[in-house]
C-alpha cells in the first residue's frame, strides 16, 4: 500500500470520528426536534460514571454522577459567564477526546505517603454561535469525579460561574456556613433542600442513594479565586460563587480550578486523596529539607508571655527534646508588642534573641518555627528580608497568619509566598487561611493549614469533633492543635482519652501539640503515647464512623504500627470498633478514661475482629496496634 492511500484511509477515519462526536450539533431534519445527547465518561475499575448532557433546545450542558447505577449527583449546570460571552447556554459540541491519566507521586504530608493516580479524562469542546470557545475537561477516578473549564482564547474577565451541584431528593447533608477563614462549625440536615438559605463552605458532605459525596475544589491559584457554595431554601441545588462575588481578571487563555465530587462509601471518601491527585506536580525539586513531625506549640501552653522570653522558650525546647519532638513553635510576641501589632524596633534583626534560641534548640536536636503576620510578607522587598533572615538564622518553618480572604488578589499572594518559602527552605503553616485544595502536592513545604475552628477556639462541640474527619480533614492537613488537656472549656473536657485520640484522628504535617508541660506530666500515659507519634503516615483507614456523631481512624506509621484515634458525641457507651488492620494477630493497647485517669489495656485480636472500647459521654479513645508474637507485651518503642 502506497503512502498516499494510507493517508487517505487515515483521513477518512478521522472524518468518521469527527462526525460521530459532533452528531448532536448538526441541524435536525425538517419536522424533527433535535435529541438531547449524553456522553458517559467511565473511570478505571470500580469508579463512578460521569454523564455530560447537552440539550440542543437551549445549548445548556449539564453533568451528572452515578455509581453502581444509583444517582450521586443529578444533572447539574456547568458553564461560566465572561465579559464577552455567556458560556453556559447556546453551546454546540464541536469535538471531544478521551485519554487515560496515570501518575505516581510521593507526599511529604497527608493520609498516605505513596499516591497512585488512575483517572479517565475526557475533553468536550463547545462553541457558541458567535464562535466563543469553552472546553469542559472532566476526570473520573475510583474515588470521584471532577471537572474544570478551559478558555482557549481570552474572553475577558470571568463574571460568574453557573456551576452547581444538584443533589437527589432525600439526600442528607453535613454543612458548614461559609466565612473566609473557613472556621465555622458543621451541622447535620436531614435533607439538603431543608438547609437554610445562605452560603456554605465547599467542603460540604451529602449522603445520597449512590453513596457519600463531598464537594471540593483543587488547583486554586492566583489566576482565579477561591469559591464557596450558595443555597436557596427549599432547593436541592448548591451553586458555586467566587470569593467576594468579584470578577476574576484574566489576560489570555484561562484554565479554572477543578470542581470535584469525592464519592463512594464513607471509607472511600474519608481515605480519598483526590484533591491532591488533581493538583499539579511538585514545583520543589529537592524536598530533602522538608521534614514533617510533631511540635510543642507554646501559645496555649503559656499565652502571649511565652513568646517574649528567651528563658521561657529555652525551657519549652528542653521539654520538646526530652519528648523526642522535632520542633517547637514560637508564636506571636517574639518580634512585636502584642497589643500594638507593630515591630518593636526597626533593628529587630540585630536585637532579636531568636538566633540564640535557634542555636540553643539545634544543639538539642529541636528545630524552631516562628509566627509571622502576613502583612510583613506583602511587599516583595520586605518579604525577602524577613524570609532571608530567618533562613540565615536557621529557622525551619514559618506560621503565617491572618490572610482571611480567598480573593484572587490573596491567592496571588499565596503564589508569591510559596515560591519564596521554597527558595528559602522554610516549611509553612498557614493560619487564618484558605484550606489546602491540592496545594500540598504542588508545594510540599506546606505542612498544614488552619481553615478550621481549632483547639484555641471556644465554639467547638462534640458533634464538630466528629464532623471534621469527614469534611475539612479529607481535603488536606488541618492544624487543629490538639492536646490542650489544661483547657476546661474543650468539648471533650471530661475525656482525656478523647483529647489524646484527636492527635491521630486529625492529620497535620506539623502536629502542633497545645498542652502545657505540666498537663503532660500529670498524664504519663498520654505523654508516653505522644512520644511515639511518627513524623508522617504511610496509610489511613476508617474503622468506623457516622459523620457528626462518631469517627475512629487508624493511621500506619513507617515502622508498621497502627495509631488509632476515636471520638464519639453523645452518651457514654461501649463502642464497637472493627480492627481493619490486616490479617493475622495484633496486639492493641487502648487508652481509655478511668476513675483516676487514663487506663492502658492490652488486647490480642485478629484482623477484622471488632474491639469493644468504653468511652465517656462526648469522649473517645486512643490506641496503638502492632503485630503480636509470643511474649510481646507492648507496642511502644524506646530509644
Amino acid at each position: 500500500m502506497t503512502a498516499r492511500p494510507r493517508l487517505r484511509t487515515i483521513a477518512l477515519a478521522l472524518c468518521s470520528a469527527l462526525l460521530a462526536t459532533t452528531a448532536s450539533a448538526l441541524p435536525a431534519r425538517a419536522g424533527t426536534s433535535p435529541a438531547v445527547t449524553t456522553w458517559e465518561v467511565r473511570g478505571p475499575g470500580d469508579a463512578p460514571t460521569a454523564a455530560v448532557t447537552l440539550d440542543p433546545a437551549d445549548g445548556r450542558p449539564t453533568l451528572a454522577v452515578r455509581r453502581d447505577g444509583r444517582t450521586v449527583l443529578e444533572p447539574s449546570p456547568v458553564g461560566l459567564v465572561t465579559e464577552r460571552s455567556d458560556l453556559s447556554e447556546g453551546l454546540s459540541l464541536i469535538g471531544r477526546s478521551e485519554r487515560p491519566v496515570r501518575e505516581q507521586y510521593a507526599s511529604t504530608t497527608g493520609k498516605s505517603r505513596v499516591r497512585v493516580v488512575r483517572m479517565t479524562e475526557a475533553r468536550f469542546r463547545f462553541r457558541t454561535a458567535t464562535g466563543a470557545r469553552l472546553d469542559l475537561v472532566t476526570r473520573v477516578a475510583p474515588d470521584g469525579v471532577a471537572y474544570r473549564y478551559v478558555l482557549p482564547r481570552n474572553q475577558g474577565d470571568v463574571l460568574r460561574e453557573t456551576s452547581a451541584f444538584t443533589l437527589p431528593a432525600g439526600a442528607s447533608a453535613l454543612l458548614g456556613a461559609y466565612r473566609s477563614d473557613n472556621e465555622l462549625p458543621f451541622r447535620r440536615y436531614e435533607s439538603a433542600a431543608a438547609a437554610p438559605a445562605g452560603t456554605y463552605m465547599m467542603q460540604s458532605l451529602f449522603h445520597t442513594d449512590g453513596g457519600w459525596a463531598l464537594i471540593a475544589e483543587s488547583d486554586v491559584t492566583g489566576t482565579y479565586a477561591g469559591a464557596h457554595l450558595t443555597h436557596t431554601a427549599g432547593s436541592a441545588t448548591y451553586g458555586v460563587s467566587l470569593a467576594d462575588d468579584a470578577p476574576v481578571h484574566t489576560a489570555g487563555a484561562l484554565t479554572t480550578p477543578w470542581r470535584a465530587v469525592v464519592t463512594g462509601d464513607l471509607a472511600t471518601v474519608t481515605e480519598s486523596t483526590l484533591v491532591d491527585d488533581l493538583a499539579p506536580a511538585s514545583r520543589v525539586r529537592d524536598t530533602s529539607w522538608i521534614r514533617p513531625g510533631p511540635a510543642l506549640w507554646t501559645w496555649l501552653a503559656g499565652g502571649k508571655q511565652a513568646g517574649q522570653s528567651l528563658t521561657a522558650q529555652e525551657k519549652y525546647v528542653d521539654y520538646a527534646a526530652e519528648r523526642g519532638w522535632p520542633y517547637e513553635v514560637v508564636d506571636a510576641g517574639w518580634y512585636f508588642e502584642p497589643d500594638a501589632w507593630d515591630v518593636v524596633d526597626p533593628d529587630w534583626q540585630t536585637d532579636s534573641w531568636m538566633p540564640e534560641l535557634v542555636r540553643y534548640a539545634a544543639a538539642k536536636g529541636v528545630g524552631i518555627h516562628v509566627w509571622l503576620h502576613y502583612t510583613l510578607l506583602t511587599d516583595p522587598a520586605e518579604r525577602e528580608k524577613w524570609l532571608g533572615t530567618l533562613e540565615r538564622w536557621g529557622v525551619k518553618g514559618v506560621k503565617i497568619d491572618f490572610m482571611n480572604s480567598e480573593s484572587q488578589e490573596r491567592m496571588r499572594w499565596y503564589d508569591d509566598v510559596l515560591r519564596s518559602t521554597a527558595r528559602h527552605h522554610l516549611m509553612v503553616n498557614f493560619h487564618g487561611s484558605t484550606i489546602p485544595k491540592g496545594i500540598q502536592r504542588t508545594w510540599p513545604q506546606v505542612m498544614s493549614m488552619e481553615g478550621v475552628g481549632g483547639e484555641e477556639k471556644r465554639t467547638n462541640t462534640a458533634e464538630q469533633l466528629a464532623s471534621l474527619p469527614f469534611t475539612r480533614n479529607v481535603i488536606g492537613s488541618m492544624d487543629f492543635t490538639p492536646g490542650a488537656f489544661q483547657r476546661a472549656e474543650r468539648p471533650d473536657a471530661g475525656s482525656d482519652a478523647g483529647e489524646l485520640g484527636l492527635t491521630v484522628l486529625y492529620e497535620s504535617g506539623i502536629q502542633n501539640l497545645s498542652g502545657t508541660p505540666e498537663s503532660y506530666d500529670a498524664r504519663p500515659e498520654a505523654r508516653r503515647f505522644l512520644e511515639q507519634l511518627p513524623a508522617h503516615w504511610e496509610e489511613t483507614r476508617l474503622l468506623t464512623g457516622d459523620p457528626g456523631r462518631s469517627a475512629a481512624l487508624a493511621r500506619r506509621s513507617p515502622d508498621h504500627r497502627w495509631f488509632i484515634g476515636g471520638t464519639f458525641a453523645g452518651a457514654a457507651r461501649t463502642a464497637d470498633v472493627p480492627m481493619r488492620l490486616g490479617a493475622g494477630r495484633w496486639l492493641v493497647e487502648t487508652l481509655t478514661d478511668g476513675p483516676a485517669g487514663l487506663v492502658r489495656t492490652a488486647h490480642t485480636v485478629r484482623g477484622g475482629d471488632t474491639l469493644q472500647v468504653p468511652v465517656r459521654a462526648d469522649g473517645g479513645f486512643a490506641a496503638l496496634a502492632c503485630r503480636w508474637y509470643e511474649g510481646r507485651t507492648t507496642c511502644e518503642y524506646r530509644a
